[in-house]
């Protein structure tokens, strides 16, 4: 089949065009011709519709005012006039690209879940009807999720909601990503939609050191006995990144580095008093809409832990920008040495399994999807706990000083001890290949596609 994929984003570091990209792979080694349409194509080749892009002003504007309040039109009749407006700007631009390319199946990416561009789902909904086209809908994320709160603001935000989002369409089958997902949409909705989680190539080469990436540590600043702690998602409040500064400065201790000094690191590495332990922050801070990017910065001078934002040497794929070269998503974990993910809400995690296949000891919260779909596989992890003890005065969470000081401490033996350390990676690794892999993702796909046709 001719499928078309649509997102507001492809070939980013986003979960979504990560997950995009592995069913891509695998939808073309079962044979079909998978067709990418985009706002914004990163490093990705497809069809770029610049209106469906999220982070135009007008998309903000919309999101803004469907979610969180009608303050910038001077009526709801104005609101939904620039709504619908967008709408039909799209579905022009959408009819064009998927009539010329003859598509036979849509696989909407989010649009009609999270809704962080509202007119995407109208205009993606409208095609689909007038061009008579099934689809599988991937839903990563839902707007109701939103950690920070969203209410519909007025009757057409309403509206949109209960026709859009998702549509009640019956040549649309739905893809969730989580348990809690599908029961809130048979609850909330009455729509029975398929589990599918997020999943990963566990049989490909590992990603090593070679000539491209051997400069990274230097080029962030960091010498060879430095310790790298990974934060590679994007920056946004939902991701809790300032309890990996906690969790960092829990480990900077006199006595734990006295711990560090006395062992040594795994790789035979010495951690001598110049050695530094540096949180290294990967992702992205664009879709941060609620000042949470400079709040934690404002935590990370207060805490006096060493940290690096790059997301400017960071992206998909290996290239050149302005003349400078630019890594990899996978050559920031090369050179880690632990990996951070305290998320407090996910609807999968994809740097849970980018750390597992990097073979890498991964320090979390376990967030309710972990907790509902992941943690009975029996991963072994440096936990947070799954309890959020109250805000500091930056508005920003925290967990018991108790549950931290533990994980540091777990943190230093796989630091410091290369058989414990050895162990536990080869268990999660395993672990991970059986459940979450291509394979499994095939076995997934081939019948929800052919069920489609």
């Amino acid at each position: 089949m001719k499928i078309a994929m649509i997102h507001y984003q492809v070939g980013g570091t986003d979960g979504v065009s990560l997950e995009i990209d592995k069913w891509k792979q695998v939808l073309e080694e079962l044979g079909h011709q998978v067709y990418l349409c985009a706002g914004d194509l990163g490093t990705a080749e497809g069809t770029r519709v610049p209106a469906l892009y999220h982070h135009t002003a007008k998309a903000e504007r919309l999101y803004r005012n469907t979610f969180i309040a009608l303050t910038d039109y001077a009526s709801e009749a104005e609101y939904r006039t620039e709504l619908f407006s967008l709408a039909d700007e799209i579905a022009r631009e959408l009819r064009a690209f998927l009539t010329e390319k003859q598509i036979e199946l849509l696989i909407p990416q989010n649009v009609w879940s999270v809704a962080a561009n509202p007119a995407a789902a109208i205009a993606v909904t409208r095609v689909m009807h007038d061009l008579d086209l099934p689809a599988v809908a991937h839903n990563h994320d839902f707007y109701w999720e939103r950690v920070d709160g969203v209410a519909l603001t007025c009757r057409a935000a309403l509206a949109l909601a209960q026709k859009y989002l998702p549509p009640h369409l019956q040549q649309a089958r739905h893809v969730v990503i989580n348990s809690l997902a599908q029961g809130e949409m048979r609850a909330r909705l009455g729509i029975e939609a398929t589990v599918v989680p997020n999943i990963f190539d566990f049989n490909a080469p590992a990603w090593r050191a070679d000539s491209y990436n051997s400069d990274f540590r230097a080029r962030i600043g960091l010498q060879p006995n430095d310790i790298l702690i990974l934060q590679a998602t994007r920056i946004v409040a939902r991701k809790g990144i300032e309890l990996a500064v906690d969790f960092v400065r829990a480990l900077d201790t006199p006595a734990r580095r006295a711990r560090l000094r006395q062992q040594g690191l795994y790789d035979g590495r010495p951690f001598d008093a110049d050695s530094r332990i540096v949180l290294v922050l990967a992702g992205y801070a664009q879709d941060d809409q609620s000042g949470y990017a400079p709040r934690l910065k404002e935590k990370i001078a207060q805490s006096g832990i060493e940290a690096r934002f790059i997301e400017e040497l960071v992206a998909a794929r290996r290239q050149t920008r302005d003349g400078r070269k630019i890594y990899a998503l996978w050559d920031t974990y090369v050179f880690a040495d632990f990996v951070t993910y305290p998320s407090l809400w996910e609807g999968w995690g994809n740097q849970l399994l980018e750390a597992l296949r990097a073979e890498l000891p991964i320090m979390l919260f376990e967030y309710p999807v972990y907790r509902a779909d992941i943690k009975e596989k029996g991963l072994e992890v440096v936990s947070l706990g799954d309890t959020v003890a109250g805000q500091d005065d930056l508005g920003l969470v925290q967990v018991a000083h108790d549950v931290v000081d533990a994980a540091a401490d777990r943190a230093v033996a796989l630091l410091t001890d290369p058989q414990l350390r050895a162990e536990v990676l080869a268990h999660n690794f395993e672990i991970a290949r059986r459940h979450y892999s291509l394979d499994a993702l095939r076995d997934y796909l081939a019948p929800l596609i052919g069920r489609s046709a």
